[in-house]
């Protein structure tokens, strides 16, 4: 089965297609708000030494698993420890990337339709306080949320339709240097804005002060959440990896690329917010009720707000295409299933839950899980218990049960390459990431 199996046709592309499930609104949209809830430096700090010491070396573990199987989750599993049943770990996986891609297919959905109010100039000529009324008045209108979500999720399986090197990598190869082109012009613009000085200062001017143990714990989640460990998503795309892939390369590379995108959006976002009067802790709500207060006031608004949502368009796509991929990838080699049906039934379970993730802002707001609307529970769970489950045994597994040979093979391609971070690796893998893990999970839980 695995030689007939599709794979990405370049190192380009397999990298574009990699950084592209890792860039997503984690990086444009959450990074900056978290950065601002958090001081701003200091967390950036804190957060590239958890994408360092920690991000890249369960990166790592997963492209092991995946590269060395070229298969799912599950199938990798099988194939590497046949004589166990912890292949039932790769449930955990698969359900968190469902549970994700349920309620981001929704976020998605306020993307397409901001990008249609800027379009159409709808974003000018408002105040912040009417710009809050706009969000709460969308989310709260069930037929425009739904559509819209729909409509994102028709557009990201199409793109899955076409294949892994047809769809995924050539849209990748796509979307991914129009991203940084235009978050490069993006911050071209915001380093001529009156307040750029006091924005790059509050990101690169660390307050020591402001560190804490809720930094650190939102730090490390939010370098889960932006490279996208614990779902499998990198297992699924290190499967369609060549053996002559330089995995540490590639997860340097990665690495590094989408932390150059937080940063940029952090320098597109922080002058723009204080040359306005804004506040960099807003929250969440920076993106959809902050930021158009702030175009509508630069010279050119219009095309500002339209190129940003465009941006946050792209990196949304990106990401949901290598979430999809995830259960794709598994109904057809675990269940024999071909591609088109294993979309479409992976499609069929996605819009039933991220429909209902939707009317959870409206018609199903009163029903609650655990006090929290099913949008809420699933990022809840996604977040901290699915993706931290999923990191934690990824890196165990590979640290403690996998065999050491299969580990060395895969980093130095059968002896080719001199990759001199295997101590490092075997040490971060079996007892700084799990102590990491369970710490920030006991944090997160409220039981620390």
């Amino acid at each position: 089965m695995n030689k007939k199996r599709a794979g990405f046709a370049t190192r380009m592309g397999a990298i574009a297609a990699t950084v592209g499930s890792a860039v997503g609104l984690g990086n444009i949209w959450r990074f900056p708000y978290e950065a601002g809830e958090n001081g701003g430096g200091a967390f950036i700090i804190v957060y590239i030494a958890c994408v360092a010491l920690l991000g890249i070396p369960v990166m790592l573990s997963e492209f092991i698993i995946g590269r060395s199987t070229h298969s799912n989750m599950k199938g990798a599993l099988k194939q590497l420890a046949p004589k166990s049943n912890i292949f039932h770990m790769a449930y955990i996986c698969i359900m968190g990337a469902v549970m994700v891609l349920s309620f981001y297919s929704v976020v998605c959905g306020w993307v397409v339709e901001y990008l249609f109010q800027a379009v159409s100039g709808n974003l000018t000529n408002h105040t912040p306080q009417q710009y809050s009324e706009m969000f709460n008045n969308f989310v709260g209108s069930p037929w425009k949320l739904v559509a819209w979500t729909l409509l994102f999720l028709v557009v990201n399986f199409a793109v899955l339709l076409r294949g892994v090197e047809k769809g995924i990598e050539r849209i990748s190869s796509i979307l991914m240097p129009l991203l940084f082109f235009i978050l490069i012009v993006f911050c071209i613009n915001s380093l001529t804005l009156p307040g750029a000085k006091e924005g790059l200062a509050f990101m690169f001017s660390p307050d020591f002060s402001q560190l804490n143990w809720r930094c650190v714990v939102d730090a490390f989640g939010q370098a889960f959440m932006s490279l996208s460990l614990g779902v499998a998503c990198l297992v699924t795309y290190a499967s369609y990896f060549n053996d002559e892939t330089s995995l540490t390369k590639d997860a340097v590379v990665v690495a590094a690329l989408d932390t150059l995108v937080a940063i940029l959006a952090g320098i597109v976002i922080f002058p723009a917010v204080f040359s306005f009067g804004m506040q960099p802790e807003a929250g969440p709500k920076l993106v959809f009720e902050i930021l158009p207060s702030v175009f509508q006031q630069m010279a050119g608004g219009y095309i500002w707000a339209v190129l940003f949502f465009i941006l946050l368009l792209f990196a949304s796509l990106t990401s949901t295409i290598s979430l999809s991929e995830i259960f794709i990838s598994f109904l057809m080699e675990e269940h024999q299933l071909s591609r088109q049906k294993a979309i479409w039934a992976s499609a069929s379970i996605v819009v039933v839950l991220a429909v209902l993730c939707a009317l959870s802002f409206n018609v199903l707001s009163s029903v609650k899980l655990f006090g929290m609307n099913l949008f809420d529970l699933f990022n809840y769970l996604s977040s901290n218990v699915f993706m931290l489950l999923g990191g934690l045994f990824t890196a165990v597994f590979v640290g403690w049960f996998l065999d050491r040979r299969i580990v060395a093979e895969q980093l130095t391609n059968r002896g080719r390459l001199n990759v001199p971070v295997m101590h490092y690796l075997m040490i971060c893998l079996r007892y700084i990431a799990p102590v990491a893990v369970v710490f920030i999970f006991l944090q997160l839980v409220g039981l620390i």
